[in-house]
């Protein structure tokens, strides 16, 4: 199992200046990937631009959305700045897809929280023109360079829509950030549907989790912060932050068996430190 960190964008007034920093080292430790978590209304920093600068401060390092909020950009615009992203990194980026919960991170007028599962159909369809050459706003010029490739999709949610959305669309599901005895069934529908479409081989299975090494209290009062508005949601994922080595530790053993290919440990803090003491603990 590949053993991937995140990046601190969505910590609660995160210091921008660090996200390179922080991927430089997570590079350098030998992490699998990093990874963004997304929202509008939240005082953190958005995933494209987050993702954007890991991908300037490092080299060979995956990235991944884990997951954005697909359906609150205009299709276009977001598959153009993807493309972007990948492009910069060198093809480094997998984009983790979600449909969003929150009605407040629906901001862009005429996108808004209802229909969102019906167009985010729609919008997969218009990514996948604008990454294949499609011309855009009524031009006759594409919207992407030459040579741009389709980007790599991972899916999150529950319902079977989700998983059958996964099935035609994606490499593969990324789970919620719950305990592994709630993910293990996800895994297991993802696999399901992944065969009932007649795709050859396996799903790509990522699981997350949270950590805080150096100030575990505030990492889950940080976390509780960030899914409040969720309710016992909130609860759940805080309760189950890594706080100590042999927590951590117990994570990524939980995850193994269940089968997970990777498992992300999102940080709740922006502690630089929290890179190597995780790394001391998992690699």
């Amino acid at each position: 199992m590949k053993i991937g960190i995140g990046l601190p964008n969505q910590v609660r007034d995160v210091r921008p200046e660090i996200l390179p920093a922080y991927a430089a080292k997570a590079e350098e430790a030998g992490f699998s990937t990093l990874a963004t978590v997304g929202r509008i209304a939240y005082p953190g920093v958005m995933d494209t631009v987050a993702l954007a600068a890991a991908a300037g401060a490092t080299k060979s390092i995956g990235l991944i959305s884990t997951i954005m909020l697909a359906t609150v950009w205009p299709p276009t615009l977001l598959a153009k700045e993807v493309a972007g992203i990948d492009g910069v990194s060198g093809g480094r980026l997998t984009l983790g897809v979600g449909i969003g919960i929150r009605e407040d991170d629906f901001v862009v007028d005429g996108v808004g929280p209802r229909g969102r599962g019906k167009r985010i159909d729609h919008d997969l369809e218009v990514y996948r023109e604008v990454w294949n050459g499609k011309t855009v706003g009524g031009d006759e010029n594409p919207g992407v360079p030459a040579g741009t490739r389709e980007v790599p999709m991972l899916f999150g949610g529950m319902a079977p829509a989700s998983y059958a959305r996964m099935a035609k669309w994606g490499q593969g599901y990324i789970a919620g950030s719950v305990p592994a005895a709630m993910v293990a069934p996800t895994f297991e529908a993802s696999r399901a549907a992944w065969q009932e479409a007649g795709r050859e081989g396996s799903p790509r299975l990522v699981a997350i989790a949270y950590f805080a090494l150096g100030d575990a209290d505030r990492g889950r009062a940080n976390v509780h912060n960030y899914y409040e508005a969720t309710g016992e949601f909130a609860d759940l994922v805080s309760a189950n932050v890594g706080g100590t080595p042999e927590a951590v530790r117990t994570l990524v053993a939980q995850f193994e068996e269940i089968g997970a290919d990777e498992f992300i440990l999102n940080p709740t803090t922006d502690d630089l430190d929290d890179v190597a003491r995780l790394a001391d603990i998992v690699l």
